[in-house]
């Protein structure tokens, strides 16, 4: 990737970039991290939450100034939890659950 390119890239978290198209890059460390995080957001939301319901709720918590980038993810963080609810709801309210792009 070209330093350049980078410089444009929105850092959600350590680990977590979104590029001006919108597209995630997701280090691999972080699955198991986002597997918890669905797991955890399952049962405040009532909702069949994903880990790419979780990258949705990130970016949106990110774009909304209520992530550090520079923290890295913890899925035992209760209020990272709470803060996430109202996004992942918000998925699923306006978009029907469905993110990404059709393949």
């Amino acid at each position: 990737m070209n330093p350049v390119d980078d410089q444009r890239d929105l850092p959600i978290v350590p680990g977590i970039v979104v590029d001006d198209a919108g597209e995630a890059t997701v280090d691999p460390g972080l699955t198991d991290v986002l597997l918890d995080l669905a797991l955890h957001l399952e049962e405040p939301t009532r909702l069949p939450v994903d880990v790419e319901h979780v990258l949705a709720a990130l970016v949106l918590a990110a774009r909304n100034g209520e992530l550090d980038p520079h923290v890295p993810l913890d899925s035992s963080d209760s209020i990272l939890v709470e803060r996430l609810v109202p996004h992942v709801r918000t998925i699923f309210a306006i978009y029907g659950g469905q993110v990404g792009k059709e393949e």
